[in-house]
């Protein structure tokens, strides 16, 4: 098992900056990849970004030139990055991991952050 623990959230000003960071622990040697998902209010859950354990980084497209992914191997955390902040990047934002190449099985409990002025 992988347990995952995000930190950082919060409210945020419009046009503002942010970082939220993911610690994992547990059986954390097999990790795959890493990312970020995010479920804004009344919306579905929509992948942000992952990062494989080799950093190969995926971004959703819409979110290209204002987040970025990045990860630290030796202290198991990932980390997101998001600037130029919208109310629309409003959600719940949560950190998850995967086993395989195929799907993220494991998820953190997840990070509430507030883009409002």
């Amino acid at each position: 098992q992988v347990q995952l623990v995000e930190s950082g959230g919060g409210l945020v000003q419009p046009g503002g900056s942010h970082k939220l960071s993911c610690v994992a622990s547990g059986r954390i040697y097999d990790l795959y990849a890493m990312g970020w998902y995010r479920q804004p209010p009344g919306k579905q859950r929509e992948l942000v970004a992952s990062i494989t354990q080799g950093g190969d980084a995926h971004l959703r497209n819409s979110l290209q030139g204002r987040f970025t992914i990045s990860r630290n191997n030796a202290k198991n955390m990932v980390y997101l990055g998001m600037n130029g902040l919208k109310p629309e990047d409003t959600a719940l934002y949560y950190c998850v991991a995967a086993s395989t190449p195929n799907e993220f099985d494991y998820w953190g409990q997840g990070i509430q952050v507030t883009v409002s002025s």
